[in-house]
């Protein structure tokens, strides 16, 4: 059987697909990954499926040992990746030997890295998926983290060359936008003055479900309490406390809060690879710019997933 050991595990590690869509009525978000773009080129430099489960991970990938040769390629940022104590780059595909050690290292200016195993990795699907979602205990390895120790059965992995992404991913500036609401009028003028005209720090407060952010105090006139109503992934609630969060990939459904407004789908990934202390501003966009800004973005990833170059394998 084709396997991978987790040798030492990283923080928050969990499988993740591109999560299960459809389900919000049961009281289940969609979860998958929190920078989907590096999740989708992770699986498409081993030759995998976008969809494939691969590994999620925060601030550190710990270390690994496969069964048989697999290709396995690391993304969301810039981190340090050896093989039996060589360093090899992030963000390009190579072989695992049997045996072999994979060790990934902390993350640089990120805080979400992606491992993915051609192959992918076979655990079953739950609801459709194999993303855990660690509140409820679905998918992945019984709904847990991943742990010491922990074996994962791989699929099997069709032929494919090492590939590489000639233009990582980088995260610059500080500017976050966002698409006022939907109780964007429980806030006057005054707070909304302050909410884009002064930065905010991401808290240590942080992990699937949501990221604290703190600063400058936003008061809702209309009051913080509201009947619960959807959310998503992106959505800015506002509690008494006046401090935002704003709910990501493992959000609850519902939310009692008043949401000022709503992260845009195109900067998520850069919101949530903002590193803890780092400071950010938020800019006002519509609904139809930040469409435009999401069809833009997904055009330019089938551009980078296209563009993977072929490079020498060792193996042949």
């Amino acid at each position: 059987m084709n396997v991978i050991q987790i040798k030492n595990s990283g923080p928050m590690m969990t499988v993740q697909d591109l999560g299960r869509p459809g389900m919000l009525h049961a009281g289940v978000s969609r979860c998958g990954p929190m920078d989907t773009p590096s999740f989708r080129l992770a699986n498409a430099l081993v030759g995998n499926s976008e969809d494939c489960g691969a590994i999620e991970f925060a601030m550190f990938g710990g270390s690994f040992v496969a069964s048989v040769p697999v290709r396995i390629a690391v993304t969301g940022g810039m981190v340090d990746v050896k093989i039996d104590g060589v360093a090899v780059s992030p963000w390009e595909s190579h072989w695992l030997q049997p045996q072999s050690q994979l060790t990934i290292g902390a993350m640089k200016g990120a805080v979400w890295g992606y491992l993915a195993i051609s192959g992918g990795l076979n655990v079953p699907e739950t609801l459709g998926s194999r993303s855990t979602h660690i509140r409820t205990g679905l998918g992945g390895l019984d709904g847990r983290c991943l742990q010491k120790d922990d074996i994962i059965a791989l699929g099997e992995a069709a032929p494919a060359p090492l590939l590489v992404q000639s233009h990582p991913r980088i995260f610059n500036g500080d500017v976050i936008r966002v698409v006022p609401g939907p109780q964007a009028d429980y806030f006057d003028d005054e707070t909304w003055q302050i909410f884009l005209g002064q930065p905010f720090t991401i808290s240590a407060k942080r992990d699937r479900m949501a990221q604290s952010l703190e600063g400058p105090r936003l008061k809702a006139v209309g009051g913080h309490d509201i009947v619960s109503d959807g959310t998503v992934f992106g959505s800015m609630q506002v509690p008494g406390s006046g401090q935002p969060l704003v709910l990501m990939a493992e959000r609850q459904t519902t939310g009692g809060y008043p949401k000022i407004a709503t992260v845009a789908t195109v900067d998520l990934p850069k919101f949530a690879q903002t590193p803890t202390g780092a400071s950010v501003r938020f800019v006002s966009i519509s609904a139809e710019e930040a469409e435009e800004l999401l069809i833009a973005d997904r055009q330019a990833i089938k551009t980078s997933l296209a563009a993977l170059a072929k490079k020498p394998d060792p193996a042949g």
